[in-house]
């Protein structure tokens, strides 16, 4: 199960209001570490089907969302579930070690 692009008119629906936690991406086009973490995102994803949705939101084109998560650096990864931002993790990171954030957080 990829990851999918949202953008801020699908945020809540997408993700706050997900009956799943949500693994998002914060990232950009230009970002060197973005572009290399990004297929670790989709791999992971794929270990998860349907028990885990993941996101990527593009911080230029949504910077409300940023904004409100006060991300200052790319990547960041944050889980939402049930709409609360219940951990963040910034800077890329090898596919185990962002297994391992999931399920620590996740309990």
């Amino acid at each position: 199960m990829a990851a999918i692009e949202v953008n801020e008119d699908q945020f809540e629906s997408e993700v706050l209001k997900s009956d799943i936690p949500v693994v998002v991406d914060m990232w950009a086009v230009w970002c060197g570490p973005c572009r290399m973490y990004s297929p670790i995102i989709e791999e992971v994803s794929n270990d998860y089907g349907g028990k885990v949705k993941f996101v990527k939101i593009d911080v230029d084109k949504n910077e409300a969302i940023a904004s409100k998560y006060n991300i200052m650096s790319i990547p960041t990864t944050l889980l939402i579930v049930n709409g609360t931002l219940k951990a963040m993790n910034i800077g890329a990171v090898p596919r185990e070690i962002l297994k391992k954030w999931i399920e620590k957080n996740l309990g």
